[in-house]
């Protein structure tokens, strides 16, 4: 497989760069440029590398230039162009060794093994598909941000199964509950479909979302902030950034306690050493 080395190495400069607040903090490792607008970064710790999609263009047009990269946890590009094609793909999950990929109006299922895309399904409605999860039976779920609504697909069938979630972005499934990122709050929707909101009041809408093994969160808004969301519902912001890059949908190895940062218009991804006080 061709490695191309495009990383900006360990510094003292790069290992001054510290993000604190009294609870925790967040200490730069790399930065790997030259990425065409990346907006989501998932771990796999199977092959113990990133996958990252890049939307290389607008983030709301099919213009069949979008595609997935892969790196390695060191921020080598093992491949930058594995899957070519995609219109604005962004939020990523895994199921066994098939790929879920939200690009727009369509969720497309990719083999990991071959890199080979298996079923591109068009969503009902769809106007601007951006993350994605999968339940522990493969059931995917996917949040449409501009239709306030969250699509399921079970056995190839998809349905819509919450309407009127304001501003739906961050998905993740975790033991039988669907946590999103709604706006500017953060919600569980438990298997009957009864809401309970466990933080609010982000200064700006939530993108990506991961938990730790503690309970509390750490969840990204696009324009530049990352917080520690608590598992009682206070906020502490990790990083702002806003108006120098973006803080898009990330990743997180919780082996190594490292999250990845995709910067969209900066054209890169970040890796941080988190540390939980």
């Amino acid at each position: 497989m061709f490695v191309q080395k495009s990383i900006t190495l360990l510094t003292t400069f790069a290992l001054s760069i510290t993000f604190v607040n009294a609870q925790s903090s967040l200490n730069k490792i790399w930065e790997t440029p030259q990425l065409p607008v990346p907006e989501s970064v998932l771990y796999s710790e199977k092959e113990d590398q990133l996958f990252v999609s890049l939307i290389d263009g607008e983030g709301n047009k099919k213009d069949g230039k979008g595609g997935i990269a892969i790196l390695g946890t060191d921020g080598s590009i093992k491949n930058k162009t594995w899957v070519e094609g995609l219109h604005a793909p962004k939020g990523l999950a895994r199921y066994k060794n098939v790929l879920f990929v939200a690009d727009l109006t369509a969720l497309v299922s990719i083999d990991i093994p071959s890199g080979k895309i298996l079923n591109k399904l068009e969503i009902d409605s769809a106007v601007f598909l951006n993350d994605v999860t999968v339940d522990a039976k493969g059931v995917v779920f996917i949040s449409d941000t501009r239709t306030n609504k969250i699509h399921r697909i079970k056995d190839g069938k998809q349905e819509v199964y919450l309407r009127d979630v304001k501003g739906p972005n961050g998905l993740k499934w975790i033991n039988k509950n669907l946590y999103v990122l709604a706006s500017t709050e953060l919600i569980k929707v438990d298997e009957k479909k009864r809401i309970t909101v466990l933080a609010k009041g982000l200064e700006k809408s939530g993108d990506g979302l991961e938990q730790l093994a503690n309970g509390d969160f750490i969840a990204t808004c696009w324009p530049g902030i990352i917080y520690h969301i608590k598992a009682s519902g206070e906020l502490h912001k990790l990083q702002d950034v806003q108006g120098q890059m973006n803080t898009a949908d990330l990743g997180y190895n919780a082996k190594a306690g490292i999250i990845y940062i995709p910067t969209f218009n900066q054209n890169s991804v970040i890796a941080y050493k988190l540390s939980i006080k």
